[in-house]
């Protein structure tokens, strides 16, 4: 690795992630906020097919979920909406805490980015994911409880929030 701060960007991926999916985890706990995070994840799942241009597999994969997120977008004003990005968010942020435990506690791959973190900043490999780890579970449980602090809203309100903010077809209609 050349350039950059290396105590950013080794863990940045793991820490990345997880930091994301505290976000998710923060707006499936509203369905105004799971909209504008849908709208986010479909541009995003959107820019990732220009890369996965000859993968057909990516293809399929990207089409059908920006598909379910247009799909649940419908479903009772955007309500199933909120359990899809919460469900995205902690996956993501479970993820990253997998992928350290399969990477250096289960396999013991030798070149992860824990290992170079550890050989340019001393410990081992095994200590720097489990502390890694350990942040990532923060992230998560601090989108958690921010999402239960920051929307006390009833379903019931927000459905009726929900249904000024890009109303859906058959809302429209019913006006």
């Amino acid at each position: 690795m050349r350039g950059g701060k290396q105590f950013i960007t080794l863990p940045a991926g793991y820490l990345g992630s997880s930091l994301i999916g505290a976000l998710l985890t923060f707006c499936g706990f509203n369905i105004v906020a799971s909209k504008v995070a849908s709208i986010v994840l479909g541009v995003c799942f959107l820019l990732t097919l220009w890369w996965a241009r000859k993968d057909w597999l990516t293809i399929v994969t990207i089409l059908l979920s920006v598909g379910l997120l247009v799909a649940f977008w419908f479903i009772e004003h955007g309500e199933a909406l909120r359990f899809m990005v919460l469900f995205i968010g902690v996956m993501s942020s479970l993820y990253s805490v997998w992928d350290i435990c399969d990477d250096l506690i289960l396999r013991k791959v030798n070149s992860s980015d824990a290992s170079v973190f550890a050989k340019r900043y001393g410990g081992s490999s095994q200590c720097w994911g489990v502390i890694w780890s350990l942040v990532s579970l923060i992230f998560m449980v601090c989108g958690i409880l921010a999402g239960l602090a920051a929307f006390k809203q009833s379903f019931e309100q927000q459905e009726k929030d929900s249904q000024d903010f890009i109303p859906t077809v058959r809302m429209m209609m019913r006006v």
